[in-house]
């Protein structure tokens, strides 16, 4: 009687056991979308903050979103579409500051768009909650294309999103004028906050 018991208790845990993990499987799969998806950015919720770090103070500003729209397929990680930021939007709060910059940095009555254009992002995107995906592409700015990969971290509930990003843009190193001048000093490389909302489709 007690190997019968022993049996019929290690039989039921196993039945448990498996039941749990076709449960948590399910529940999985159901947390992750599996039709593509297209994810409309908002402009009055968008932009990219910058931070230009000198030594003597930190300038901060911002650039303005001209559209966007991305289309992923969360079964392959293909990702299509495009980011387009107005270059001439660029604000820093000093008119003479932004002015060298549009005309000596930027350029940005030549080359009057910054973009990214996303090709694959490594990651689960869940269909609520927050995700973080590795998104992979070309960054388009003053007429040259880079390759880069962003994280990117994303909140969604039910057809609205939001999501935010921080990188670094080697802007020297990218064939762009460092502005320092005489005494005042200025880093090499500029960081970029993004944030962006919008809806799904």
């Amino acid at each position: 009687m007690r190997t019968n018991h022993s049996t019929f208790m290690k039989n039921t845990h196993s039945a448990l056991l498996l039941t749990f993990v076709i449960a948590l499987a399910q529940y999985v799969a159901a947390q992750a979308p599996s039709h593509p998806l297209q994810l409309q950015l908002d402009p009055a919720k968008t932009a990219a903050d910058i931070q230009l770090s000198g030594n003597f103070h930190t300038v901060e500003g911002s650039f303005a979103l001209k559209h966007g729209t991305i289309k992923y397929d969360p079964a392959t990680g293909k990702t299509s579409g495009e980011i387009v930021f107005d270059a001439t939007s660029g604000k820093t709060g000093s008119d003479g500051r932004d002015k060298k910059m549009h005309k000596d940095v930027i350029e940005s009555a030549r080359f009057p768009e910054i973009a990214f254009r996303p090709d694959h992002a490594d990651g689960s995107l869940a269909s609520a909650g927050d995700s973080t995906l590795q998104v992979h592409g070309i960054f388009s700015i003053h007429g040259a294309d880079h390759e880069i990969t962003i994280p990117v971290t994303v909140h969604q509930e039910g057809n609205s999103w939001i999501a935010k990003a921080a990188f670094r843009v080697p802007y020297v190193g990218w064939g762009m004028k460092n502005p320092s001048v005489l005494f005042l000093r200025v880093a090499s490389f500029v960081d970029i906050q993004f944030h962006a909302a919008g809806s799904l489709h």
